[in-house]
């Protein structure tokens, strides 16, 4: 009997470890996961609750993608689900943001250090109070700046040295890409304005600006698990953000792409 039940613990254990090995990959745009689904051994294609995943190998290693759909309630719908039903050890987000560090430039990428809401809180005509979510369990504030998995950041700092991204053209020709750490924010709105950029600049310290990614990070601090944000840069969320974006789009997403394969591939 002691037997018996020493098998079984081990069989649990094992299954608990091997379920814990698939790291889960989400973006927001079908274009975000092209690179990523085109390199995946066995694909299999899962709907689970009207969200749709593939689950398969990437790099080597056991993945869950799945496309979150633009915005902070389908981004925190998909990452729990996928949180439930996979129990992927860490989630990779691969996108495309505005710049609002001045020194980027389309097809950049940041590796979010940080990740922050822009767009919670308290809106006035002279400013926004920006206020910190709660654990609705405990009641107890969440940070306001949620930090992303210090292992991944340092794995994706190492692996972005030695890869090859796609060129960027411009007026005085074509340049490198270039990588960087930084905060993130996230908000509900495309921001196209460069006053705007300049306050979540000024107020957060912000590197860059997207939709998603403060809303997974909430999710995975509240379940407890490592999460890593990397956005290429499409546009620098000015005047020109939407025009921008259509000339970058592709391009960027690519340039996130390949650095989130590389994270995965790279070994703890």
């Amino acid at each position: 009997m002691k037997k018996v039940l020493l098998l079984l613990v081990f069989c649990f254990v094992q299954i608990q470890s091997n379920a814990q090995e698939i790291i889960g990959i989400l973006g927001a745009f079908p274009p975000e996961l092209k690179l990523l689904r085109a390199n995946m051994v066995n694909p299999k294609d899962t709907v689970i609750r009207s969200v749709g995943f593939i689950t398969g190998e990437l790099k080597g290693r056991k993945v869950v993608v799945a496309q979150t759909g633009v915005g902070k309630v389908n981004a925190a719908i998909t990452t729990t689900i996928m949180l439930d039903h996979f129990r992927p050890r860490q989630i990779i987000f691969s996108g495309i943001a505005g710049a609002v560090n001045q020194a980027l430039r389309p097809g950049d990428i940041v590796i979010g250090t940080e990740i922050a809401y822009h767009d919670f809180g308290a809106l006035t005509d002279d400013k926004m109070d920006y206020w910190a979510t709660k654990n609705p369990l405990t009641d107890q504030p969440n940070p306001t700046h949620f930090k992303c998995d210090p292992e991944l950041v340092q794995k994706a700092i190492k692996v972005s040295k030695g890869l090859k991204f796609n060129q960027i053209a411009g007026k005085s020709g074509t340049r490198v890409p270039a990588v960087s750490e930084g905060i993130i924010v996230t908000g509900d709105v495309f921001v196209s304005s460069k006053k705007t950029a300049e306050r979540l600049r000024k107020d957060l310290n912000a590197a860059a600006t997207e939709m998603e990614g403060a809303a997974i990070a909430q999710t995975c601090f509240q379940q407890n698990v490592p999460f890593l944000i990397i956005r290429s840069m499409s546009d620098n969320a000015d005047d020109h953000a939407a025009e921008d974006m259509g000339n970058f789009y592709d391009i960027a997403a690519a340039n996130a792409a390949t650095l989130v394969m590389a994270v995965v591939e790279a070994k703890n």
